[in-house]
């Protein structure tokens, strides 16, 4: 059996492909996966034997782009990466027998018609439940395209949603879908999320609530053990001194970088902790060159944050389980899309603490690592790393296997 999974995303959404495409290897199935160009997606591929296809544009050159881009231009970028998905996922996916989509809206609207085209089956799975509709939840608002304040009733901001979700790609969803052939789509959302869709989140963090007006599959989340040691520079701190306080925002831009780490290495110093700063793509640096903090650039999160103090991070769903995983606190620092739910679930597990907005002093970040910080915090961390389960993609790839296998017959035919 062959399977393309893709992900137009971030580093936080191309991570758990590499999970499941390991699964259903391991499990039989020959993989391959389409993820945007980026130099750091092809060489984790790269490092389990897993295909990459790459499509679209870097996302990192895309975050961390210095000049700002207006909520009027989103259906154009969003029009050009339909047009890519098109071209490069119908490519990857000729003679696969399924397609899993992850990622942006209207790049796995594009995955979706091109598994229609091929007659293959279609997965959407998403690493955060604000994407399915529920009336325990709202939806994400798109820039640009606030939801009106006076509207509260959770069914009728759905609603709203997919006439937005239509308004921004539809037309150019249309468009590519004529010149192969297909139909137009009337909702776009619904056809991307389809009738059974895949929750890749931990039910201990993100429970999924019924009753809903979908079947939702909550496979728990998609993670491959990591072997890599840590270089010996940081072991060698590590080993220096009491657990230092991580501080790293992933795959977010921060901004003003250097504010943010002069912020997150005072914050630390601040409770009497040193600090250990993530680069990321924010590029953090240190603020001067006392012993007490050390910059590390991309490692096993893994092994490292259970030997940190606790982690404060953007809110990504990828490194909020990670920490969770290794129990532990964490403070939440979100800076847009899903990352204030992950922080509001951080805060009410309590686990970690939420800061108050995407801008970090250190005033602000100090009394939230107090917080953290907390012997009960870290007791309660703890207890909640206990639960979070270890089998989510190997659950995924069980059940998509199991799905094909049942099907074959008439595939082939």
């Amino acid at each position: 059996m062959r399977v393309l999974l893709t992900g137009y995303d971030s580093r936080g959404g191309v991570e758990p492909l590499v999970g499941l495409a390991v699964r259903l290897r391991e499990l039989g199935a020959e993989v391959r996966v389409c993820a945007p160009p980026d130099e750091e997606f092809a060489e984790r591929l790269a490092g389990v034997g897993v295909p990459m296809v790459p499509a679209g544009r870097s996302v990192r050159a895309m975050v961390t782009w210095a000049a700002p881009r207006s909520p009027s231009d989103l259906p154009r970028r969003a029009a050009d990466l339909i047009a890519v998905q098109f071209d490069a996922v119908a490519a990857a996916a000729e003679g696969c027998d399924a397609l899993v989509a992850t990622g942006l809206m209207p790049a796995a609207a594009g995955a979706r018609s091109v598994a229609e085209k091929l007659g293959i089956r279609y997965v959407y799975a998403t690493f955060q439940q604000l994407t399915l509709p529920s009336p325990h939840h709202p939806p994400m608002a798109y820039p640009g395209r606030p939801f009106p304040p006076e509207v509260t009733d959770n069914r009728v901001l759905w609603d709203l949603d997919a006439q937005s979700i239509n308004a921004l790609f539809g037309e150019a969803l249309n468009a590519n879908r004529a010149s192969i052939g297909l139909a137009p789509v009337d909702n776009v959302r619904d056809y991307v999320i389809g009738d059974r869709p895949w929750l890749a989140t931990d039910p201990a963090l993100d429970p999924w609530q019924e009753p809903a007006d979908l079947d939702v599959v909550q496979t728990g989340a998609w993670f491959l053990p990591d072997e890599r040691p840590l270089p010996a520079e940081l072991v060698a701190f590590l080993d220096a001194g009491a657990p230092p306080v991580y501080v790293g925002f992933g795959s977010a831009s921060m901004g003003a970088s250097t504010d943010a780490a002069r912020a997150g290495i005072e914050a630390i110093r601040a409770q009497g902790r040193r600090a250990l700063v993530s680069r990321g793509w924010a590029d953090l640096a240190l603020i001067d060159d006392r012993d007490d903090c050390f910059a590390v650039g991309e490692v096993n999160h893994q092994a490292l944050f259970g030997r940190v103090a606790a982690v404060v991070h953007h809110g990504g769903a990828g490194t909020t389980t990670t920490a969770a995983r290794a129990g532990a606190p964490q403070v939440v620092v979100p800076q847009g899309a899903d990352q204030p739910y992950w922080a509001g679930r951080v805060a009410d597990l309590g686990i970690g603490a939420a800061h108050d907005g995407p801008t970090p002093t250190t005033e602000s970040l100090s009394a939230a690592l107090k917080t953290a910080l907390a012997p009960e915090v870290r007791a309660r961390a703890t207890t909640v790393a206990g639960t979070i389960r270890t089998d989510g993609a190997r659950v995924a790839a069980t059940l998509l296997l199991d799905a094909l296998s049942r099907e074959e017959p008439s595939a082939s035919a």
